[in-house]
């Protein structure tokens, strides 16, 4: 049996209103042209209108007794040509009004689309890891696409049917006020419910969309993992898993067509009704002599177009739910706040030296995992310091600290007497190169990934830096050099590959700051040797963090800060931790041994 899903955190639901507010904000920078559009919509909606009064004319003439006289047949042609000139009124005013709205809801639609991108990327780095990112990705589209549904709907469906609606029973009420007055209170009855049948599905449209969020993450997800998945031969496993979802969603899925299907049998029912009733009044008016043919022909006109339209209100109102539902999740990524922001009196960072100072910090990962409580350190200018100590003893999560990847709870993190949730991001960020343990690439070119690190970089200063991170026999032996593409998350690279580009981005940015987290690892000792020169060459003059825990890598540091448990529990040169009893020299002693730590 699968294991049950659990990958979303819950969130409150945005109401409609927020969904609408989202789309309105968007569409008024054009409201002029769109109300442009709304009027040429109007007319060329309302001149279809005309066809069943000249129409009722028309068969009214037909329906006349006397002999059929040149006059006669010219009034019936003079009548088809008066329809054929509000046809083509109808056809020209709608014929230059779609494409032109068509214009604006394609810039809406795109502008939405940069909006959830824009805003999706400065969310934290915990919500990253909180959501799946094939359902990120997903959300980002579906809001775009509900848009677009729903402007459908109002501009081909919601405009046309109110036209229809109210300029029918206008006429109808002008020629007869009961049949207009019972058609209108049959059409109330059916509005009210197919909106009740619309609200009852809309619940289970939400769901449905939330399940489809989560079918598209698992597969991402399983795709991701494609390689692990061979490795433990869980192929089967995974397709449970997979099943499991796509059962789910497909259940969800058929309690929303049913109810549809139900929705649609009662506005059969109800159109049948209104038919009958008002043909049947119809006959009695026409006995009493208050009626003619061409009342007749009048009314099924518009009872035609109606039924026509009304049938589209109900797929109107389902369609309007399931877009709104569609949106929503993406709306509810859209009001969550930012969790690490810029504060409204934020400076640009100015580093001179890059002294760095963790002021009785307290950290915890979501309120309830403490990692670092009252702690200190102060790193000097240029200095060279590793960070040592057991998995689950804070190292990687000060780098994460220091880039404001999370927001402190309390303390200080300051760089130069600056804090840095006193200055914007970017200007933090600018002045710090990471070197991951596990670089991941963009799918794009080896020339564009490294010049990642200095994005208005030429191509010879992306080249040397790629000589010195020992890249350019990486490029050489590839199919296109430079601008080969290296596959999603660089995968058609191996892990030493992916770090030598990720240590060109380095020497690429030149930053005062450097973090070096496990920066060879992956190295072969052949590349290791030849990029060590490199690191030796780039942390000169820079304050540098490295966080290692092969130890031999770090012997020329200035210090090393040994912690445990989310404190400093020492601090010297490698000579001096050595000798010491303690972490550094127990992990010493069993790595020069040849066991790994």
């Amino acid at each position: 049996m699968a294991p049950k899903c659990a990958f979303y955190r819950y969130m409150p639901t945005p109401n409609n209103k927020s969904v609408a507010k989202i789309f309105l904000q968007h569409l008024w920078p054009h409201k002029w042209v769109g109300f442009i559009v709304l009027i040429g919509i109007i007319i060329g909606e309302g001149a279809d209108l005309v066809a069943p009064i000249y129409y009722k004319k028309f068969f009214d003439t037909l329906a006349y007794n006397g002999p059929i006289t040149e006059e006669t047949v010219s009034a019936l042609i003079s009548i088809l040509l008066m329809v054929l000139l509000f046809k083509g009124i109808g056809w020209f005013m709608l014929g230059w009004t779609f494409p032109v709205a068509n214009f604006i809801h394609s810039k809406v639609q795109v502008n939405l689309e940069r909006t959830g991108f824009a805003y999706l990327l400065r969310h934290s780095a915990s919500f990253f890891s909180n959501n799946f990112t094939g359902s990120l990705v997903r959300k980002v589209r579906r809001l775009s696409r509900a848009y677009e549904d729903m402007v459908d709907t109002i501009q081909y469906q919601l405009i046309p049917i109110l036209i229809a609606i109210f300029g029918s029973l206008a006429v109808i009420a002008y020629r007869n006020a009961l049949i207009a007055a019972i058609i209108a209170g049959l059409l109330s009855f059916f509005v009210v419910v197919n909106y009740f049948v619309a609200k009852w599905k809309l619940k289970y449209d939400e769901q449905r969309a939330s399940l489809d969020s989560e079918v598209t993450g698992t597969l991402a997800d399983a795709v991701t993992n494609n390689t692990n998945i061979k490795l433990f031969t869980s192929a089967e496993y995974e397709q449970d898993i997979f099943y499991a979802i796509t059962e789910k969603f497909r259940k969800m899925q058929m309690k929303s067509w049913n109810i549809g299907e139900i929705n649609q049998t009662i506005q059969f029912g109800i159109m049948i009704m209104i038919e009958f009733i008002v043909m049947f009044v119809g006959i009695k008016l026409w006995q009493n002599g208050q009626f003619t043919i061409g009342d007749f022909a009048l009314l099924q006109g518009y009872l035609v177009m109606l039924f026509g339209n009304i049938r589209q209100l109900g797929r109107m109102i389902r369609n309007t739910y399931e877009a709104l539902a569609d949106a929503k999740e993406m709306v509810e990524i859209l009001e969550e706040p930012h969790e690490v922001s810029d504060s409204k009196s934020a400076k640009e960072m100015k580093i001179t030296k890059g002294a760095i100072e963790f002021e009785n910090m307290n950290f915890s990962y979501r309120k309830t995992m403490h990692v670092f409580k009252n702690f200190n350190l102060k790193i000097k200018a240029r200095e060279k310091v590793a960070l040592v100590g057991p998995s689950g003893s804070g190292k990687t999560t000060i780098v994460q600290l220091i880039l404001r990847l999370h927001d402190i709870q309390r303390g200080k993190i300051l760089i130069d007497g600056q804090s840095i949730n006193q200055v914007t991001q970017e200007s933090l960020r600018e002045n710090i190169a990471l070197v991951p343990q596990d670089p991941i690439l963009f799918h794009r070119s080896l020339m564009e990934n490294i010049r990642y690190g200095k994005r208005d970089a030429t191509d010879e200063e992306v080249i040397e830096a790629a000589r010195k991170a020992y890249c350019d026999v990486l490029a050489e032996n590839l199919p296109e050099k430079y601008n080969t593409f290296v596959g999603e998350r660089g995968i058609k690279l191996s892990g030493g590959e992916r770090q030598r580009i990720a240590i060109a981005r380095a020497i690429l940015a030149n930053t005062p700051i450097l973090i070096l987290d496990e920066a060879t690892s992956s190295l072969d000792s052949e590349s290791e040797s030849y990029i060590q020169q490199a690191l030796e060459e780039l942390m000169r003059d820079k304050t540098t963090i490295v966080i290692a825990h092969r130890l031999s890598t770090i012997l020329k540091m200035d210090r090393i800060v040994v912690m445990d448990k989310g404190e400093v529990v020492d601090t010297g040169t490698h000579q001096q931790l050595a000798k010491r009893a303690g972490i550094y020299k127990t992990l010493w002693k069993i790595q020069s041994q040849g066991f790994i730590a």
